[in-house]
């Protein structure tokens, strides 16, 4: 019987190789590891998804609408909320930990061999991103699965999720992020996402910056591939705001699909659920639409944890796992339409890689007179910018000196932001957690939600 230890023995493992952030540009060693396993990458058609925002989101939906119609799925997503086993899902649900550890103890002499190639070759041996990849791929592969969904985590071209082939390659939407690694324009990062476009697939992209559209265009054209483009042959025709939502009526690009509820907030999740639509539409055949019963069943199920989630009330309290500016602004949108605050705490942290100007000069334009005060602190992420040094940025920004206040420790933060929102005993005052994925993961924990 495998218990919670065991699958803490195995992330020890992983985390003690070169960490997430140090993912190596390559795929030479992905091959190898898949040639020696026995090719789980093609034991299975691929759904494949990159860009910058939303691609957990539409994996999500995506894998509801295969499931709805009676496939079996496996989808891996990155990064966790709580615990690892929620990248690697089979069938919605977070890979048991039986299957995650017997799997992974399968394939551990066989990656010895690839680390002991790379270290002959003076090559770092496989990082923790690598060796989860491998790991999905030969779960997806054990179980088996009809199809896989499966979410890049750092740009496409050189990903480790690439050595899969999509049939569906999904492009959300591309915007500033990783520049170090990716490139300063939306241009750039759109030829590392490309990437993952290949022969005998079919492009599904979200609507883009001009640049970035003309490269996936380019990139599709030489590949022979077909392609549908949000905006031009799909999209959302109309939206309303709904309870625990919204209703969405989708042009996609075999049918149109009236009245869909979304459980999900803001104009982003009614594009994210488009291009989800378009995708399925391309898996099944892209010339017949999709049975709209099966359609309303499949997102009628949809959760996204940590992104624009309630995880409390009285006061009401949100978490949202946006990184980057781009991603700050649709749900402050979102956060605008969707609820009726007449205050708004903000509790915020970012990481190092993040550009943390840039994210709380949004947060101060988006959110403006509705966020009535900010509490800066920091997870538990050794790449956190330290709290004092967030508040000294947000001062330097022009976010007033009385509405600023630091906590070096989550718990101390969310306990200030509780007083605050309830302060002059204001029922409509709420809080926000944002600013990085890992702060949202540890919110999460601490306000017992203990699964994504």
């Amino acid at each position: 019987m495998t218990d919670e230890f065991s699958v803490e023995s195995v992330y020890a493992e992983l985390l003690g190789r070169a960490p997430e952030n140090k993912m190596e540009p390559r795929l030479a060693p992905l091959r190898r590891a898949m040639d020696i396993l026995g090719e789980p990458n093609k034991a299975y058609p691929i759904i494949h998804i990159t860009g910058t925002n939303g691609k957990t989101s539409t994996a999500r939906m995506i894998e509801a609408g295969l499931r709805a119609h009676g496939l079996s799925t496996g989808r891996y997503t990155s990064p966790h909320l709580s615990k690892v086993t929620e990248r690697i899902s089979i069938d919605g649900e977070p890979v048991p930990d039986e299957t995650f550890v017997r799997i992974w103890d399968e394939i551990r002499p066989y990656l010895d061999i690839v680390d002991g190639e790379l270290a002959a070759d003076g090559e770092p041996r496989l990082t923790y991103f690598e060796c989860l990849t491998i790991l999905g791929f030969a779960v997806f592969a054990d179980q088996p699965v009809n199809v896989a969904v499966i979410e890049v985590g750092l740009g496409g071209i050189t990903d480790a999720t690439n050595v899969g082939d999509g049939q569906v390659a999904v492009i959300t939407p591309i915007s500033l992020d990783h520049t170090e690694l990716l490139g300063d324009t939306t241009e750039d990062i759109a030829h590392e996402k490309a990437g993952i476009i290949k022969p005998g697939g079919f492009l599904i992209s979200a609507a883009q910056p001009v640049d970035a559209a003309q490269v996936l265009l380019e990139r599709a054209k030489e590949t022979g591939v077909p392609f549908r483009f949000e905006g031009v042959e799909f999209g959302v025709e109309s939206r309303t705001v709904a309870v625990g939502g919204q209703m969405v009526t989708i042009q996609g690009i075999a049918g149109r699909y009236e009245d869909l509820l979304v459980p999900l907030h803001g104009a982003h999740q009614a594009e994210n659920a488009a291009v989800a639509i378009a995708a399925l539409e391309a898996f099944f055949g892209a010339e017949k639409p999709l049975d709209a019963e099966v359609l309303q069943e499949a997102f009628a199920s949809v959760t996204s944890p940590g992104r624009l989630e309630v995880v409390r009330t009285a006061p009401t309290t949100i978490v949202d796992a946006a990184h980057n500016p781009e991603g700050i602004r649709v749900s402050a949108e979102a956060i605008h339409e969707a609820f009726s605050f007449t205050k708004l705490v903000v509790v915020v942290g970012v990481l190092k890689d993040k550009d943390a100007e840039e994210i709380l000069r949004q947060l101060k334009e988006s959110l403006g007179d509705l966020a009535s005060e900010y509490c800066f602190t920091q997870s538990n992420s050794p790449r956190a910018v330290p709290a004092q040094d967030l508040a000294e940025l947000a001062r330097d920004l022009g976010f007033g000196g009385d509405n600023v206040h630091v906590a070096d420790k989550l718990d101390d933060a969310l306990e200030w932001a509780f007083e605050r929102a309830e302060a002059n005993d204001d029922l409509a005052g709420g809080i926000l957690v944002t600013g990085s994925i890992t702060l949202v993961a540890e919110a999460r924990i601490l306000l017992g939600k203990a699964q994504a």
